[in-house]
């Protein structure tokens, strides 16, 4: 009957495919958001490198201090006494312990690490300096488990290149900032896989996670390959 009358099969394939269309519009906006951005995000998602999980003391090396002008890094970031700052990928606490000692007893340093043989290792640590203001964090990939609100100042040092889903971790950062909370990101450039990322990758990701660039830094490391980036969250 469909061979005498091509014009009438057609027709049913076109109704046919509309009506599919029709099923899938309505089965994707009925997706929960946070499902649908997740699978955005996966369809953009970049080259990272494998977390360290090896032996923490690499982090320990001499005259890092002075490389890093970690002083300066804690003074952009308004580290001071009293203040709570959040380490995440903390590894051995080495920023950690320094922060720690800059805000005092009346401050808190969260070491925040997926890690739990490091998350161990801190709480090991800060025992034995007698840092009682240090609380070592086990978090997950995508989430930091920070308290809400509880957070002035917030580091990742060479850590964001091994962060899967960047946007998606520091969305849910943004309930533990307090008002005028600062984001800072220390790595070098690279192309996600070599422990390293571009900044403008960076930059990128944070503006789409909801933050704005205050300013950018290269004194951290002489040769010029790392950078400092500060962000804050926007209304």
């Amino acid at each position: 009957m469909l061979e005498a009358y091509p014009w009438v099969g057609i027709s049913m394939l076109r109704l046919r495919s509309s009506r599919i269309a029709a099923i899938f519009l309505v089965l994707s906006s009925a997706l929960p958001s946070g499902l649908a951005g997740q699978s955005a995000q996966t369809e953009r998602q970049r080259k990272t490198s494998e977390p360290y999980t090896g032996d923490l003391s690499i982090f320990e090396t001499p005259g890092r201090d002075e490389r890093l002008q970690v002083a300066r890094v804690m003074d952009t970031l308004g580290i001071t006494a009293g203040k709570a700052v959040a380490d995440i990928g903390a590894g051995s606490g080495w920023f950690t312990v320094r922060a720690a000692r800059r805000v005092g007893q009346s401050g808190m340093v969260y070491a925040v690490d997926i890690n739990p043989e490091a998350v161990r290792y801190i709480g090991d640590r800060a025992k034995k300096e007698q840092l009682e203001n240090v609380k070592a964090v086990l978090s997950t990939p995508d989430d930091s488990h920070l308290p809400s609100q509880s957070v002035d100042s917030v580091l990742l040092l060479k850590t964001y290149h091994e962060v899967a889903h960047p946007v998606l971790l520091l969305q849910n950062l943004r309930p533990a900032l307090r008002p005028g909370a600062k984001l800072g990101v220390i790595d070098r450039n690279g192309n996600g896989e070599d422990h390293g990322v571009d900044r403008q990758v960076v930059i990128r990701e944070a503006k789409e996670a909801g933050y704005t660039l205050l300013d950018q830094y290269d004194f951290v490391k002489g040769d010029k390959m790392d950078y400092f980036l500060v962000f804050t969250a926007k209304p």
